[in-house]
């Protein structure tokens, strides 16, 4: 793998031919360390062949990386120079690799070409990392597995216990989807421009919704609702939510929950047969 990877000086070198300055409003960290991006790969345990989808491939470092390990990939990036760029750097190093690059925003695709991608492998954008994951969840249901880089404070959101100090927003709606784990940190050095926070491997597992009578969108905004008002009892957090405290009161009973519990001491699936106890 190592001799089609990009180093740090091939990376600089690119984004000077192709006149790119990485851009905070964009999240560019563009990875160079071939290390990391074998340790990448080899954490996202997965099955010769499997396609891959990638968010934000910018120069194109862990893209090579899938790609000489024999995945196709499908490329999601949004900047329009680093889209028509990929193709070229791809074909420079690895002339038979099956590339597909999706010129888009990740927020915003609802279909992808085929062959349809069944593993997710790619490093966020620290500002758009959770509503990426969460949509691509939502939207590109034949994902099985997904290993994403975000920052450490998300990755360990995303990967929050009920009860833990972490455990928030995120972490339920992540846990409709798939069990997540933390999967290893990866430090600053690996990028350019080295980012101001550490960052952390996330791997998800897809799994079955809860058993629940209630809608995505209607379990979804219980727990908005619960967590908006962190230190408040889910009874008085949920007054709004309900029409009352006394109905919200009523609700949580019937879905087998303590009213003076607080959202993050209540799993996923308790959520989801709360959302059904909402009053008409």
């Amino acid at each position: 793998m190592t001799s089609a990877l990009l180093g740090p000086a091939e990376i600089r070198a690119l984004a000077d031919t192709l006149g790119i300055r990485p851009t905070k409003t964009l999240g560019q960290n563009f990875l160079h360390d071939a290390n990391t991006i074998r340790r990448i790969v080899r954490a996202a345990e997965l099955e010769p062949g499997e396609v891959v989808l990638e968010v934000g491939p910018g120069l194109g470092s862990l893209t090579l990386g899938l790609l000489a390990d024999g995945h196709p990939v499908t490329a999601i990036e949004i900047d329009p120079a680093l889209a028509a760029a990929l193709p070229r750097t791809v074909a420079a190093r690895l002339p038979d690799a099956a590339l597909t690059v999706v010129e888009a925003d990740a927020m915003r695709v609802s279909a992808l070409p085929d062959p349809q991608p069944t593993a997710l492998v790619a490093n966020l954008p620290y500002n758009v990392a959770v509503p990426v994951v969460l949509h691509l969840l939502e939207t590109v249901p034949t994902l099985r597995t997904g290993l994403v880089m975000v920052q450490a404070e998300v990755a360990e959101r995303l990967a929050a216990a009920p009860g833990s100090k972490a455990y928030g927003v995120p972490s339920v709606k992540a846990a409709w989807y798939a069990e997540t784990t933390r999967a290893g940190a990866i430090g600053r050095t690996v990028f350019w421009p080295a980012p101001n926070v550490d960052s952390g491997l996330v791997r998800l597992v897809r799994r079955d919704p809860p058993p629940t009578p209630a809608t995505r969108e209607q379990v979804f905004a219980v727990v908005d609702a619960a967590f908006a008002q962190r230190r408040k009892m889910l009874r008085s957090a949920l007054a709004g939510w309900a029409g009352s405290s006394a109905a919200a009161e009523a609700a949580l009973r019937a879905a087998g929950i303590d009213p003076t519990a607080r959202g993050e001491t209540v799993d996923v699936t308790a959520f989801a047969r709360l959302a059904a106890e909402r009053p008409s």
